[in-house]
């Protein structure tokens, strides 16, 4: 509920510190007192539009600042926690307008855009009046209103929750039926650049190799003569090797009779000797790989060619090569398969599309069912608020299912008719301001116990009426009083009667700097106070002791 209210500087009011309790309090004053000026300032505080015309003459900035104690399961706490605002019980909103215009917006003393506070204010106060904005007014919050007085929230966010599984399979089909499209689009030239890859049948590796048997076949005579050089160097009559042999056959038939000294020299030879063969081995196996057929050369050159054109072509490495070939594969693969899976998607889409269609036909019945109670019980509140000839009806406008979306299928709004045989319309076009305020009063009086937010306000429900009109207002003021906080403005004495709590709005003139200025002034009424503002409620200027006594009934009566 609303538990403070701070102004300073805005319009006629210099500074002003309210409290408010539970239960029912009323503003009451004579007319130009403030009262429009102090609903003016709390909207403000709660998000409204700011205007530089609010501040207060010769101030630089105004300010209202405004403390709500909620219950710790408010969903007001669930909003500031996405907003990356940790709040206590206790919410502070604070507005500062500027003279040049420019407002600013807090929440717990954080910076926050007027958006978020207008937000949060929707949560924690509704304001109805003859200039109503909010949901009672504006059929986009109509559906809601039905939902919640039907107890239908629950089957409400069920119809959002499958209608949102319906759209995702539709999302999906869709997405699998374009890639099925794009690929067939494109399924004849990955079958021929298929046909390309799998005719050449590449290898990881396979470039290099083949770049390094070209090299060697281009070098392959100059490197063969100069391997023939090498080896007729180690080989054959007259060679060092040669001689090496035979003097090391000459020595071996000395070591036995010259001992050691011959034996190390055999040695050493047969070691020459057999680095020799290795080498001579050696230049013979080059040889070998030297030697190719012209024609070699030929295919060497086209298949290492042939890789590195189709790597420009796939615009691959050469080494890439093999896994294109295993990602065409599949693509031609995954199209044999796509058909199967977009027939799953389809039927998956078809589930979950009866699914929604038929919970947004429960739902629908479910409103219209809600719908007749909602009028009955808004027309039993109607007769006693002078609104007897006037009438209210829910009118639910439904869609075709294939229209359907998150919220159903069905278009929800109130109509009345202020006199019989008139066209039923839209509640700010058809009421007066008065017939406004009492159609809003009824509305609230029914639907108050279902999502009503904690603090109620309202500008002169009991408008143009008086007598026994008035006191039904009072009456269900008191009724809604008893479930939720109740703020009223109002000129009825039998409503002011039925308060718990009671404000006077009056204009006083002070004397400062620029001379006598003229300011609000708001006071608690208590007791002898309290029944003399009614007096004067009832009486007018002048206070008879008749409309003291009358008065004393009022209060008593309603203890």
């Amino acid at each position: 509920m609303l538990a403070a209210l701070s102004i300073r500087d805005i319009v006629l009011i210099d500074r002003l510190d309210l409290e408010f309790g539970q239960g029912l309090s009323v503003l009451t004053g004579e007319t130009g007192a403030g009262k429009s000026i102090l609903l003016d300032a709390f909207s403000l505080a709660i998000g409204s539009r700011g205007d530089a015309a609010l501040v207060r003459q010769g101030a630089a900035q105004g300010q209202v600042t405004a403390s709500f104690e909620l219950a710790s399961d408010h969903p007001v706490f669930a909003l500031l926690a996405e907003n990356g605002i940790n709040a206590g019980e206790t919410l502070i909103l604070r507005r500062v307008q500027g003279a040049d215009g420019r407002s600013r917006a807090f929440i717990d003393d954080i910076a926050v855009s007027v958006q978020l506070l207008r937000q949060v204010g929707q949560t924690l106060v509704e304001l109805h009046g003859q200039h109503d904005e909010r949901a009672l007014i504006d059929p986009s919050g109509h559906r809601d209103l039905v939902d919640a007085f039907g107890g239908l929230t629950g089957q409400a966010r069920k119809v959002k929750d499958t209608f949102e599984g319906w759209k995702q399979a539709e999302d999906e089909r869709m997405r699998h039926e374009s890639d099925i499209a794009a690929t067939r689009a494109n399924a004849d030239y990955v079958s021929h650049a298929l046909d390309e890859l799998r005719s050449l049948a590449p290898q990881v590796g396979e470039e290099e190799a083949l770049a390094a048997r070209r090299q060697l076949m281009m070098n392959a005579e100059k490197i063969a003569g100069e391997l023939a050089e090498a080896l007729d160097a180690l080989q054959g009559e007259g060679t060092n090797g040669a001689r090496l042999a035979a003097a090391l056959r000459r020595i071996e038939r000395q070591v036995a009779a010259t001992g050691p000294v011959l034996g190390q020299v055999a040695e050493a030879l047969e070691r020459v000797l057999a680095e020799t063969d290795t080498a001579r081995a050696k230049v013979e196996e080059a040889l070998a790989l030297t030697a190719f057929e012209p024609k070699e050369l030929e295919h060497v050159e086209e298949r290492l060619f042939a890789h590195r054109a189709l790597a420009r072509k796939h615009r691959v490495q050469v080494d890439e090569l093999p896994t294109l070939v295993e990602r065409l594969e599949a693509e031609l693969a995954a199209l044999d398969h796509s058909e199967d899976r977009a027939k799953e998607l389809r039927k998956a889409e078809q589930a979950a599309r009866e699914i929604y269609e038929k919970e947004a036909i429960a739902l629908n019945k479910g409103r219209k069912d809600a719908a007749k109670r909602l009028d009955k019980e808004v027309a039993a509140e109607l007769a006693p608020l002078k609104l007897d000839k006037a009438s209210f009806m829910t009118h639910i406008d439904t869609a075709e299912l294939t229209d359907g979306g998150p919220n159903g299928i069905d278009r929800v709004s109130f109509l009345v008719s202020t006199n019989p045989g008139t066209e039923p319309g839209p509640l700010m076009k058809v009421a007066s301001g008065g017939e406004l305020a009492r159609f809003i009063l009824a509305l609230k009086v029914v639907l108050a116990s279902r999502g009503s937010a904690p603090t109620l306000v309202f500008d002169e429900a009991d408008a143009g009426v008086g007598g026994a009109t008035a006191a039904a207002v009072g009456e269900r003021l008191a009724g809604l009083a008893a479930k939720v906080q109740v703020l009223a403005v109002t000129h009825a004495p039998q409503v002011a009667a039925l308060a718990d709590g009671h404000m006077l709005i009056a204009k006083e003139a002070v004397r400062g700097k620029g001379g006598e200025a003229m300011v609000t002034r708001v006071a608690v009424l208590q007791g002898a106070h309290r029944r003399e503002e009614i007096a004067r409620m009832l009486a007018g200027q002048t206070i008879t002791d008749e409309a003291r006594a009358a008065a004393d009934r009022l209060m008593t009566h309603t203890a």
